[in-house]
């Protein structure tokens, strides 16, 4: 690892107060740290596990950045604290949720974060917008491209492009 920079793909979610506007700013501050090359669009999705909760809005967006994983990991955590999201039980609405999905073809575990991320290959809301910016970015430990593995899914787990109410 040195200071070349490395391409990661970040999943962002929100279901609390203005949901738009929670990814916008999400991004904005992500984009003051990291270069933000490509953002998928926005995609309205129903909540796993916990289905009694409002829906989610869902985008991934692809950058690079030369943290190392636990710092990249300490970035997000602190714009998800900067905009207002407090510790979380798995599965509870939230005003915003970064995931790192994918960090450049690496593998990276430790109690506090696993790389790639662990659910990828089985959310559809997570796997419709990384198929849309990255189809053929192949998933290290699959060996799938992201649009086979998009593929491969059972079902689409209620993922809809979201139009924004003009």
């Amino acid at each position: 690892m040195g200071t070349e920079p490395v391409t990661i793909y970040l999943g962002l979610g929100s279901n609390l107060g203005n949901r738009c506007a929670n990814l916008d700013r999400a991004l904005e501050l992500l984009s003051q740290r990291l270069k933000v090359k490509k953002v998928s669009s926005v995609y309205e999705t129903e909540p796993l596990g916990n289905v009694d909760q409002p829906r989610f809005l869902n985008l991934v967006c692809q950058a690079t950045t030369v943290l190392e994983p636990m710092g990249l990991l300490t970035l997000i955590k602190g714009i998800e604290s900067k905009l207002g999201r407090g510790p979380a039980k798995p599965n509870t609405p939230r005003i915003i949720d970064i995931d790192i999905l994918l960090y450049g073809d690496e593998t990276f575990k430790n109690p506090k974060v696993v790389i790639p991320h662990p659910r990828l290959m089985e959310r559809a809301f997570v796997l419709v917008p990384l198929a849309e910016i990255a189809p053929e970015v192949v998933h290290p430990v699959s060996g799938q491209t992201i649009k086979e593995l998009l593929q491969g899914l059972k079902e689409e787990q209620g993922v809809f492009k979201w139009e924004e109410d003009s």
